[in-house]
């Protein structure tokens, strides 16, 4: 067994798609929330659980043009395409199949997440030149899939050439159903991947009727999910058997993808930290352009090193700048700590004056 960062772990090199979320280097596009398959476990938030719409990491996507700029601003070399389950809108699928391996070129990956498909769909998704799709059987039939229409879906997938997987999360009550789950991937030579179990806002109260508890006063991880994987990720397999902590897809992952994107969208007054937030200096009043001038004639700050946000209703400067003059400025002054998401999630917020 390989252990890697966070608390994951495979028993041999990952595969393509989960080497390219390694590196911080795949765009997550949900296509739609709508999905029939009703698992317990869905840790799908309430702004997307059953509802059709569309993101490009954290953007809502109005257009083609925001597809192609988040993946720009985060340099993908990938992107993996979840829901819901995309199956639902396959022909949204196919266009943004196209219009990524068209402006990105064909080396652009793409792997997809689902629960259903039927053979038409599948092949569909293969012509357009889908990379990798990973299938979600539910566990009553993680005991019974050969003979499933899940084997028949996923050798629709193999005979259509792409790479094909199975991808659960780790029930900690379930571990021989688990085991004969990997056990028919490993006669189908595909791969699996064990994702750690979560709670969420929408999904706790199906996981505490069930018994499950948090592994710890600081995790949303559940109690006993990834010892069970570590216990079937080194048994002895023909296939690649990866396991994914919760941790790593928060701290690696994430991390990795928000440092890219940081790199790309950080004003000159803004600083990255080694967490990915960005770090800037905040004035908020009434009269912004005021502000912008006295800060420019009054105090001599650099025009580069302040902008003001007209968006967010405020004037963003330098924090050493605003640091230093802040007693003297008669405005609320802030240091501020944000993601550099689309939506500039803040983290922190410290009154200066």
């Amino acid at each position: 067994m390989i252990i890697l960062p966070n608390g994951s772990a495979t028993n041999k090199p990952v595969v393509e798609g989960c080497r390219l979320c390694e590196e911080g280097a795949k765009m997550v596009l949900f296509i739609t929330g709508v999905c029939h398959a009703g698992c317990f476990y869905c840790p799908l938030s309430r702004e997307k659980m059953n509802r059709d719409v569309v993101f490009a990491d954290e953007m809502p996507v109005k257009s083609d043009e925001d597809v192609l700029l988040e993946a720009r601003l985060i340099d993908a070399k990938g992107t993996g395409i979840t829901g819901g389950d995309p199956m639902e809108r396959v022909d949204r699928v196919v266009h943004y199949i196209h219009l990524l391996k068209d402006n990105f070129g064909e080396g652009h990956h793409i792997h997809l997440y689902t629960a259903s498909g039927s053979r038409e769909k599948i092949e569909k998704l293969a012509a357009a030149g889908l990379d990798e799709i990973r299938f979600h059987p539910p566990p009553q039939l993680w005991t019974k899939m050969h003979g499933s229409i899940y084997e028949r879906r996923i050798d629709w997938a193999i005979q259509a050439g792409m790479n094909v997987g199975i991808e659960v999360p780790v029930l900690p009550d379930m571990k021989e159903e688990l085991i004969a789950l990997v056990r028919f991937a490993n006669e189908k030579g595909i791969f699996v991947n064990l994702n750690e179990l979560e709670f969420s806002e929408t999904n706790y109260l199906e996981l505490n009727a069930r018994g499950y508890e948090p592994k710890n006063d600081v995790s949303s991880a559940v109690k006993g999910s990834e010892e069970v994987a570590y216990e079937i990720v080194g048994m002895d397999w023909d296939i690649v058997v990866h396991y994914c902590s919760s941790s790593f897809k928060d701290g690696v992952q994430m991390r990795r993808r928000l440092m890219r994107r940081a790199k790309n969208i950080r004003k000159e007054y803004e600083e990255i930290t080694e967490d990915a937030t960005l770090i800037l200096g905040v004035i908020e009043g009434e009269n912004l352009e005021e502000i912008y001038r006295v800060l420019r004639e009054e105090f001599g700050v650099p025009e580069n090193l302040m902008e003001i946000n007209r968006e967010r209703k405020r004037v963003e400067i330098s924090p050493y700048i605003l640091e230093e003059i802040a007693p003297e400025l008669p405005w609320d002054a802030y240091e501020v700590e944000e993601y550099p998401t689309w939506d500039r999630l803040q983290v922190e917020r410290v009154k200066l004056n």
